[in-house]
């Protein structure tokens, strides 16, 4: 739905009509911030509203006036219209700063979450809905996965922090191959379920990045290029979602299904309490995410497919992962309903390696991505927009290494990468 040019980021006339729906919504969410939110954009909608209605009267007004000065010349009606037009004007500048006002708060009113998200306040009330694969039974000591590729040789953390600064790295020999081994196992597997490779720009501008993802959210996580409307990409979802900005779609063109694979770059300001150590957070990191624009009625449907594509791939590396359902107060601004997989690891804890996010028609409100039954024919509604990684090369690596470690100090690289890794079968010393 399009009002007056502002196009809505929850349905305005969800808020209009239902606002006790909506705010028992941010109360699951447990953000007190956004309820003042809400509170302070049905006020500003309501003033936006009626200073719409006082422009239309006057108009209204104006042409009655600007028909009779035709048939009659008449000082005091040209005097009159001359005031209705610069009260006309004078409303219209108000009008502008309302809508303003109001597009800039309804940009932060969350998603409505599925009936199925539980109550949470943090990670720690995520709930787990399955798990699969065996734990490994170490005859010695268990390292992570830092000090192994050290002992190996492969990984340059301090010649990398010379360069670049902390969080990043050189990659060497197998640890590179194994990267980009990655890459091309998951493409590959993607493309045979039907999904079309998408290598995106890796630099994308304010106003698609504002129509993707909570920018007041990600503002610290970004790398704003100096003196340019550009940012660079934190994950290939943001410029694939972006891709349809503005446009209806045929009906017959959906579901339309991407894999796209890019460098991920992010500050990762605000990690700080968070598990750091070695690759699992960096300024850098390789990616291949899949995405899925649908008909409306489809989403939750491919919102389970992404999740089995995603697992099917972890199954296939033989590695342990768990299932959780994320809750309310963990889910973030976009996602109706969420799940993250976590991946073993050899401290014994399991730890984020994708998110899978059904964002229903919110993040298609805010790009104006419709579609239509037809060419031709009128919009039906604006699409639904889902998102899942597929892999994330750095922490995917940091699993295969600590499940795959050997008591030598190397590591045994996963049979069905071997035709992706130039002969190399085991990570060894360089």
């Amino acid at each position: 739905m399009e009002i007056n040019g502002l196009v809505e980021m929850l349905d305005i006339k969800l808020i209009r009509e239902n606002p006790k729906l909506v705010e028992e919504n941010l109360k699951k969410r447990r953000d007190p911030e956004k309820l003042k939110q809400l509170k302070q954009l049905i006020e500003k909608d309501r003033e936006w509203r009626e200073v719409l209605y006082k422009v239309e009267q006057l108009r209204r007004r104006k042409n009655i006036v600007t028909r009779e000065i035709a048939r009659k010349k008449d000082n005091a009606k040209i005097k009159q219209m001359k005031k209705i037009s610069g009260e006309i004007k004078e409303l219209e500048q108000k009008s502008e700063k309302l809508r303003a006002e109001v597009r800039m708060l309804l940009m932060g009113i969350p998603n409505m979450l599925h009936e199925s998200v539980p109550y949470g306040k943090d990670d720690e009330d995520n709930v787990e809905i399955r798990r699969w694969g065996k734990e490994p039974k170490f005859g010695f000591r268990p390292k992570n996965h830092f000090e192994i590729l050290e002992g190996l040789g492969l990984l340059d953390a301090e010649r990398a922090a010379k360069v670049s600064g902390h969080g990043f790295f050189y990659f060497k020999g197998a640890l590179a191959m194994l990267d980009y081994a990655l890459i091309k196992y998951t493409i590959d597997f993607m493309v045979k379920r039907g999904y079309l490779l998408i290598e995106p720009p890796f630099m994308i501008q304010r106003k698609p990045y504002e129509g993707v993802t909570d920018m007041e959210f990600f503002q610290d996580q970004l790398y704003k290029i100096e003196n340019e409307n550009l940012y660079l990409i934190a994950t290939s979802e943001h410029p694939m979602a972006a891709m349809f900005m503005n446009e209806t779609i045929d009906r017959s063109m959906l579901p339309i299904k991407l894999v796209g694979v890019s460098p991920c770059f992010r500050k990762e300001v605000g990690a700080h309490g968070k598990y750091t150590k070695g690759l699992f957070r960096m300024h850098q990191f390789n990616k291949v995410e899949q995405f899925i624009f649908c008909l409306p009625e489809d989403s939750w449907k491919f919102h389970e497919e992404l999740q089995k594509n995603a697992e099917d791939l972890y199954q296939s590396l033989g590695l342990p992962y768990r299932v959780m359902n994320v809750c309310t107060g963990d889910i973030g601004d976009i996602a109706a309903k969420k799940y993250d997989t976590d991946i073993w690891m050899a401290d014994g804890n399991y730890r984020e390696i994708g998110s899978n996010s059904n964002c229903t028609d919110y993040q298609a409100r805010r790009l104006n991505i419709k579609y239509r039954e037809k060419e031709g024919a009128p919009p039906s509604g604006f699409v639904h927009t889902l998102n899942n990684t597929a892999i994330a090369t750095s922490r995917t690596m940091m699993a295969i290494i600590e499940y795959y470690q050997q008591k030598d100090g190397t590591v045994k690289i996963p049979r069905v990468l071997w035709p992706y890794m130039n002969g190399i079968r085991k990570m060894e010393k360089v």
